[in-house]
């Protein structure tokens, strides 16, 4: 293979494949990136560790086909360093890659293209499609909310529910739990399946167009994301997803209107006495026009009041402060309403007026005064 490319592009296709990469594998190959001609005109790059490939092409200047598989991060801080705004990449039958700009050559081994692992194909499609900055917004409201350290893997992704041009999206982590709603342009079957948190972390890297749209396919064990000039695919997570629905509660005892900003200040400053090492909870008192918060610590203690309009029953309740503050920071509303039933039973988190997110976090038995 011999090709002639510019090297910022090169560089920049050469960092967002890599993104898959793992920097130690225990297979070699998949700590490399894949680099193809297509036809006379392009090159193809991918990256792979099993569970999510990464492809993209990029047009450049072909003189010989053929292919090479070289350590990704070695070759992307090779790139980097280049001093011309053309590269030269010539490798021959022997493996010997040579990659030359300006003054400035590398020999490099490559490994065998025929070796590397194919990137999965999905057979049998379900597509919808949906603008970029929506499913970035929906993954970010939502993410946070998945689960670490569950013993099933199922529940360390987002579960997608698409049916009658509606989709959710939802998780939990046994402690709290995430729903988004929004509306797509979709009129094939109900479906639901669960991306792993990892990939949709790696898919909101690749949207930087608000008017743009990805295009999005669903097989029966992988998924594809088609953004812009890249091709993603994940393989999706099986299991039997908790019925999320029964853990949302129906009875109420008392409703809190409150400004979301100022909710979020007011646990912020509590929380100053909370860390890492010195764990507590953080208490809530909801009465009719007043939150009062506080908190108790080894480092002392904290006390504040915000304004905010309670209808129903006077509710003291504690809740661990970062979940709280999670939930909080992903609203995109001025205003919440907090759902409440007691303090054993969980809170939750809508909008005043609109059902577009739901947020449940379950309460932390506090000590008594």
């Amino acid at each position: 293979m011999k090709i002639i490319c510019s090297t910022q592009e090169l560089t920049q296709a050469c960092l967002n494949v890599g993104r898959c990469i793992p920097a130690k594998a225990v297979v070699p190959h998949l700590e490399c990136i894949l680099i193809e001609t297509v036809e006379s005109s392009a090159i193809r790059l991918s990256g792979f560790d099993l569970d999510l490939g990464i492809r993209t092409q990029l047009p450049v200047r072909v003189e010989r086909e053929g292919a090479v598989v070289l350590n990704a991060k070695m070759f992307c801080d090779i790139l980097r360093g280049m001093p011309e705004d053309s590269v030269l990449i010539d490798c021959d039958e022997k493996n010997v890659c040579v990659i030359k700009s300006g003054n400035t050559e590398y020999k490099l081994i490559s490994l065998s293209p025929e070796e590397y692992p194919e990137l999965p194909e999905v057979a049998e499609k379900r597509p919808f499609r949906i603008r970029q900055t929506v499913l970035r917004d929906m993954i970010r409201q939502t993410i946070f909310a998945v689960s670490v350290d569950d013993s099933k893997s199922v529940h360390r992704g987002v579960k997608f529910e698409i049916r009658q041009g509606e989709v959710k999206l939802v998780a939990i982590d046994g402690y709290r739990l995430a729903l988004r709603t929004e509306f797509i342009e979709y009129v094939g079957e109900d479906i639901s399946f669960v991306v792993p948190a990892k990939t949709l972390s790696e898919v909101i890297k690749f949207i930087d167009d608000e008017e743009a749209f990805i295009e999005v396919n669903v097989g029966r064990k992988h998924i594809i994301f088609d953004i812009g000039d890249y091709h993603m695919i994940s393989r999706l997570l099986e299991g039997e997803f908790l019925d999320y629905k029964t853990a949302i509660p129906t009875a109420k005892s008392a409703t809190v209107r409150v400004k979301t900003k100022s909710l979020i200040d007011c646990i912020e400053r509590a929380s100053i006495i909370i860390t890492e090492k010195i764990k507590s909870p953080i208490k809530f008192i909801f009465d009719e026009d007043t939150i009062k918060i506080s908190a108790v610590t080894a480092m002392g203690s904290a006390n504040d009041k915000i304004a905010g309009s309670t209808e129903g029953k006077r509710t003291e309740i504690g809740f661990n402060n970062r979940f709280m503050l999670d939930a909080l920071r992903s609203c995109d509303t001025d205003e919440v309403l907090i759902h409440l039933n007691g303090p054993v039973s969980p809170a939750v988190i809508v909008p005043p007026e609109s059902d577009s997110f739901l947020y449940l976090i379950l309460p932390v038995r506090i000590k008594s005064e």
